[in-house]
């Protein structure tokens, strides 16, 4: 599949998913303003993979965020498993530190099979965090500061996520062309 494709599927979910359904109040005005970065990610191997996470970190810690606010890495076919996908986020995270860029940058996950813990596989609160591909949302800090001190009550975020997924069930998420979970079942 091509780099072109699979920005394309991850466009669609960010566009029908993430801002159409408002799961992240916040990206809408760093989408508009085209400051995510899309990268695919084509490493064989882990330490490939956490190279391509090296230099991702360096650009964005280098950028000005009104020329590229947040990137997203994305892996089409490294993690087919969400729990190694899961594991290696602690392995990421001590990547950020390793370049010092802990309250700088910070790292939130994306997976086709996403699942919170204490949580069945098949629930569609999972859908919050499910993208068509393994994917790390490379975040600024200051950013996230920024836009949850212009957001009333952020803490309820999650929740109103989490009905808004209920309401529209799997067939809603579905029919917005998005895909269903590999893992799961119906929702």
């Amino acid at each position: 599949m091509s780099d072109e494709i699979i920005i394309q599927q991850t466009r669609h979910w960010l566009e029908q998913a993430v801002i159409g359904l408002n799961l992240c109040p916040f990206a809408k005005s760093v989408y508009v303003k085209n400051q995510i970065r899309f990268v695919v990610s084509h490493a064989k191997h882990l330490d490939g993979f956490l190279d391509d996470l090296d230099r991702e970190l360096d650009l964005l810690a280098q950028t000005p965020a009104d020329e590229i606010d947040t990137t997203l890495l994305i892996h089409p076919t490294l993690f087919p498993d969400f729990e190694v996908f899961n594991d290696f986020l602690l392995i990421a995270d001590e990547v950020v530190a390793e370049h010092e860029l802990d309250g700088v940058l910070q790292i939130a996950s994306f997976h086709p099979d996403f699942q919170f813990a204490e949580t069945e596989v098949d629930e569609i609160s999972n859908y919050t965090n499910r993208a068509p591909y393994p994917t790390l949302h490379l975040l600024r800090e200051d950013s996230i500061a920024k836009a949850v001190a212009a957001f009333p009550n952020p803490e309820a975020i999650f929740e109103r996520n989490i009905e808004t997924l209920e309401k529209i069930g799997l067939a809603g998420w579905l029919a917005l062309g998005l895909q269903q979970s590999k893992a799961g079942g119906a929702a």
